[in-house]
């Protein structure tokens, strides 16, 4: 396994990888590491074009781990197209289990590859920003980067 560390517009990044895949992306209070594979240094390029409003969507081998329940959301949650958002109701029934928007938002909380699995694209039902690990200033700057807040 290996990792680095990027700075961005919504604080440093911790990016995983293993196998060839990546296995995670976090925010972090590490410093700053310069990526030592050529997966991490693409990963680290999409990022920079994804903050720069350069790039809609990623091309990049994601491995994760969960619960089958988790795997369906994460699942759905990469057909969320760039700058639109649902509600955790409405990712509850696009998985077929309608009533089950708590635990989409604890598949949410638990993803382990943020921004590239686009939890932050979850929203309440009202509109509202609720609930997001990576804490709820970064769900908003990223919203913000996507057009789908003003």
């Amino acid at each position: 396994m290996s990792h680095c560390v990027m700075d961005s517009p919504v604080g440093n990044l911790r990016i995983d990888c293993a196998e060839g895949y990546i296995t995670g992306v976090s925010r972090t209070v590490m410093p700053v590491c310069e990526p030592d594979t050529p997966l991490l240094r693409e990963c680290v390029r999409q990022l920079r074009l994804y903050f720069g409003g350069q790039l809609t969507g990623f091309d990049l081998p994601i491995r994760v781990q969960g619960t089958p329940f988790r795997m369906r959301v994460w699942a759905e949650l990469r057909k969320i197209p760039y700058g639109q958002t649902i509600s955790y109701g409405e990712l509850a029934r696009r998985i077929g289990s309608p009533g089950a928007s708590r635990a989409v938002g604890g598949a949410n909380h638990h993803n382990p590859v943020c921004i590239l699995i686009p939890c932050h694209r979850v929203i309440g039902a009202d509109g509202s920003l609720t609930g997001y690990g990576e804490g709820m200033d970064m769900k908003e700057a990223l919203l913000r980067l996507e057009g789908a807040l003003m």
